[in-house]
């Protein structure tokens, strides 16, 4: 059984552009494997550059927020690396690109590790967080899951919310519903739609 972390994944392209994306990366030996559907531009910029950064945070705005168009997050600069660091990090850590394993939809690159830093103490997460981390990912996969499957879970994560959301929890998690909604909405749109020219535009 693979072994993956929850973590946000920073990148630059050669222009020195940052981007900041929430990925599972995937333990295999010493190292990591990263692991991005085409199209996207934590694929490119390991194409142009070979290097990420691999941030280990507790803060989950940063995971909800990446998900919901809210990207710009502060980094600070890492020593000898092109690649920045969240500055929210509890932890980093440098990866190189040593090969990749294309298969043209979600080539796997395996990564050493460079090196690795820690600037504050891990907590823990209280269940509040660990609901929005969940929902994150749910919410990152909205079109491959069935509606009963979405509506069951977050019924579920709900209950951890209520009772443990403090308020960035709160804040984090109404971003991530909001998306869900959203794409509810969308998809009950197009179900109309295609109802209505069966029914002959009636």
């Amino acid at each position: 059984m693979s072994y993956i972390s929850e973590t946000i994944v920073t990148t630059v392209n050669r222009a020195g552009d940052v981007h900041i994306a929430p990925l599972g990366i995937i333990q295999e030996g010493n190292g990591w494997v990263i692991a991005p559907f085409r199209p996207s531009r934590t694929l490119d910029n390991l194409a142009e550059t070979g290097v990420a950064v691999v941030n280990y945070t507790d803060d989950v705005l940063v995971f909800a927020g990446c998900l919901t168009g809210r990207k710009d997050w502060p980094t600070v600069p890492v020593d000898d690396c092109p690649v920045p660091r969240l500055r929210s990090a509890l932890s980093h850590a440098v990866l190189q690109v040593v090969s990749v394993d294309d298969d043209g939809m979600r080539p796997r690159h395996f990564c050493k590790v460079v090196r690795e830093e820690t600037h504050a103490p891990f907590r823990g997460l209280n269940r509040a967080k660990a609901a929005v981390l969940e929902l994150a990912i749910l919410a990152s996969r909205l079109h491959m899951l069935p509606p009963e499957k979405i509506e069951s879970e977050i019924a579920y994560l709900t209950i951890a919310i209520e009772k443990t959301a403090g308020p960035d929890e709160l804040k984090a998690w109404t971003w991530l519903m909001q998306r869900v909604k959203d794409y509810q909405d969308q998809r009950d749109s197009k179900s109309q739609a295609v109802n209505h020219d069966a029914d002959g535009g009636s």
